[in-house]
């Protein structure tokens, strides 16, 4: 199996799936607490319908992928890569600026459809909340399983194994165990993905360049392949040494022969995304209120 397809399918499928079962934990935890465990049908249904509309979309993004020609193989593969770096990335700040609000916004809109009165309601609510984090999933997994030089299977195998880890920490999350410091596990994974999403970047690119996309910087920077390939090649090592280059090239989108300008993109994105996601987050400052029986100076 190719290791760094199934890691960086782990990483996507961990990442998301807790996103995931953090918010139907929060939202099953106060239903029972507010007395309303018999509306717990109504999430499942919701969130099951999220899931299947997830697989039917990656399924059918991945199978129209790989019933192309070139170059529109070519093409639709890095405008899919570039995608899902875009919405990685913006999942990533998203989480980063809601991550305070999150549970107060979720309660406030089970409120809601509890005083609606409406179970189409419930259901949507987990509908709504799981779909999110299933498509970005599903986009972002088939960005990776498409990629050259990539292992669909493992990236699915990765990806699969992942969401198991997340549904039993989801029951963790329902049960009140403090099983992971959640700001941890988001910073770390974020940066990880901020490093995948890197990769893809890249890869993207270089199909651009190999289509005539781009013919700026298209000169090889360096030529590791007799070191470190990343792909099987006539009189390069092979063994655990191509091993470490199939996973870097899985993981950070490692080439051992890479064009300048795929250099260029990489670290410029991972340089400024980086500082971008690790800056402190401002949270928002209450208005103060002037006291009504205190009149100003004349």
């Amino acid at each position: 199996m190719d290791v760094g397809s199934f890691t960086s399918g782990l990483l996507t499928g961990l990442r998301e799936g807790v996103e995931a079962a953090l918010i139907v934990s929060i939202i099953l935890a106060y239903l029972a607490r507010t007395g309303n465990r018999r509306h717990f049908t109504k999430i499942w249904a919701g969130t099951a319908a999220a899931v299947v509309v997830s697989l039917v979309a990656g399924v059918s993004l991945f199978l129209t992928i790989g019933g192309l020609q070139a170059p529109y193989e070519q093409i639709f593969e890095g405008l899919t890569m570039l995608v899902a770096a875009a919405v990685v990335t913006w999942m990533l700040f998203w989480m980063r600026r809601q991550s305070a609000s999150v549970k107060s916004d979720l309660h406030a809109a089970v409120d809601r459809a509890l005083g609606e009165g409406s179970a189409i309601g419930l259901a949507l609510l987990a509908f709504t909340a799981v779909i999110r984090e299933g498509l970005e999933s599903a986009l972002f997994l088939v960005g990776q399983a498409t990629s050259p030089a990539a292992s669909a299977p493992a990236v699915l195998v990765g990806a699969v194994v992942g969401l198991g880890i997340a549904a039993l920490l989801g029951v963790g999350f329902y049960r009140g165990a403090r099983l992971v410091n959640l700001r941890t596990f988001f910073r770390w994974t974020g940066i990880a993905l901020i490093f995948i999403a890197a990769g893809l970047l890249a890869k993207a690119v270089h199909e651009f360049v190999e289509i005539g996309w781009i013919t700026i910087g298209t000169s090889t920077l360096f030529d590791a392949s007799a070191t470190l390939p990343h792909e099987a090649i006539d009189g390069a090592p092979g063994g655990l040494v191509l091993l470490a280059g199939q996973f870097l090239r899985a993981i950070f989108g490692y080439s051992s022969q890479p064009e300048v300008i795929t250099v260029v993109v990489w670290a410029t994105y991972v340089l400024v995304t980086l500082f971008l996601f690790l800056r402190p987050v401002r949270l928002p400052v209450a208005a103060t209120k002037p006291n009504p029986g205190t009149s100003s100076a004349s």
